[in-house]
């Protein structure tokens, strides 16, 4: 009987991609796979470890494999992913019951850590972090109808506040043939929509040729036949050139949606940051991107509470995401983390102030949104279906304004017509919520926004 393995994969979609990699190395050398840790003999738990509240959940994950092993359901426990990479010999010394912490360069080495594990062994393994695979086959976790594409990994941006440089190791693009490759594979295998992805997307190919090769690799993806849309995250704002914008707005198959990690406004807390710009190029860039890719959906993320932010800076931000009325955003309060020259600085500020001016930006932007979503009331717009709500008993799906697992949903009624998984439909919106819209099935022939 073939061993059982289950797999916890928790953060960023990029670590995803590393257990589904992982998940295709131990079915190549015969272990069954089980999507339930419930009912196998070997948990993985692919850990993140980016700021404190990831961490807790890693541990408190953790903590529940420990549960099941000590109740005879589970015989054995690994570690891997960015906690396991970030603490190391920490981790087993913490949490005894776990059996192997493997750092992201053993990744490929999961099936050998798997066998050592049921012969009773305790492993360690930190092998370089150049190791850790960039190409090779996955078991998708996603549904089939979408796959990330993780372009590039590692990190040379060096943000004062980010461990992600410490943890996953300097910057390495993927080669474009094997991307093109996957695309094309999975394309071909029914995947409508691919979510590239990496820390910073548009730094791919700095370091094969000392420029970016992201504007190359969107038009190549995009001359696959097979391949239907293209979705772009993590882009630095700093990093947007002519060329990308063109590229985005003259492919119909590119998705008019983009993702602007800008984290703040102030000059004075992005030079603290070690980032570039401020509000006013900042505020340039958005109405660049607005006019030369119209209805283009911007998407950012925001920090609160950052070593040294006054009330004037926050102020600042505050009337900034007023101005800038994004179409999507979120915000994390900062999270102090050892060995980061953040960590180290001078007036930090205490927990209570940083999620409350993050409560404060939040909010402001649920406001906004409630507004944005107005907006689509009676047009109608293409739709992904993914799936049928029991509760609400109604279909779901996202519009091209919708990244997965970040962003809201479109939910809609098909009055006694049947639609699958995976179809793209036409939906009429009746109606707007805080984040999510409503709406019904068009009639055939209707008139439709692409989802384009």
């Amino acid at each position: 009987m073939a061993v059982k393995v289950g797999m916890v994969s928790l953060g960023c979609s990029k670590n995803r991609v590393d257990g589904e990699m992982m998940l295709y190395t131990l079915k190549e050398k015969g272990y069954e796979l089980v999507k339930d840790v419930a009912f196998c003999d070997v948990a993985i738990i692919n850990t993140c470890g980016f700021i404190e509240d990831a961490k807790q959940e890693s541990i408190e994950e953790i903590l529940e494999l420990v549960r099941l092993k000590n109740e005879g359901t589970i015989q054995a426990i690994i570690v891997t992913g960015c906690l396991a990479e970030r603490y190391r010999s920490e981790v087993m010394k913490e949490l005894y019951e776990v059996d192997a912490v493997v750092g992201i360069g053993g990744n490929k080495n999961i099936a050998e850590v798997v066998d050592e594990v049921l012969r009773k062994k305790k492993i360690e393994l930190y092998p370089s972090k150049r190791e850790l695979p960039l190409c090779g086959g996955r078991v998708r976790s996603t549904p089939f109808y979408y796959a990330y594409l993780k372009i590039a990994e590692g990190c040379d941006n060096r943000c004062t506040y980010c461990a992600i440089p410490m943890i996953r190791g300097q910057f390495r693009s993927r080669p474009m043939e094997d991307i093109l490759q996957a695309a094309k594979d999975l394309s071909e295998r029914g995947v409508k929509e691919f979510i590239l992805i990496a820390q910073d997307t548009s730094r791919y190919g700095e370091d094969l040729c000392g420029k970016s090769l992201l504007p190359e690799l969107l038009r190549e993806l995009c001359a696959i036949p097979t391949v239907q849309y293209i979705r772009i995250l993590y882009c630095y704002p700093e990093r947007i050139t002519e060329e990308l914008i063109d590229v985005i707005a003259e492919e119909p198959k590119i998705l008019k949606y983009i993702d602007i990690p800008m984290q703040h406004c102030s000059g004075k807390v992005l030079k603290r940051m070690n980032r570039h710009g401020d509000r006013e190029s900042l505020t340039r860039l958005v109405q660049h991107l607005r006019e030369r890719i119209p209805k283009l959906v911007i998407r950012t993320t925001l920090m609160t509470g950052f070593p040294g932010e006054t009330t004037e800076d926050f102020a600042e931000l505050s009337e900034f995401v007023e101005e800038m009325r994004f179409d999507r955003m979120g915000c994390f309060a900062y999270s102090q983390e050892e060995d980061t020259p953040a960590a180290k600085m001078p007036d930090q500020l205490d927990e209570e102030t940083k999620r409350h001016r993050q409560n404060l930006i939040m909010e402001q932007q649920s406001r906004i949104m409630t507004e944005v979503n107005r907006k689509y009331i009676g047009k109608t717009l293409g739709i992904l279906c993914e799936g049928y709500d029991q509760q609400a008993e109604c279909y779901y799906g996202r519009s091209a304004a919708d990244a997965p697992e970040v962003d809201g949903r479109v939910y809609f009624i098909t009055e006694g017509k049947r639609v699958r998984v995976g179809d793209l439909i036409r939906v009429t919106i009746t109606d707007s919520l805080e984040y999510d819209l409503m709406g019904v099935l068009a009639p055939v022939g209707s008139s439709q926004t692409k989802r384009g």
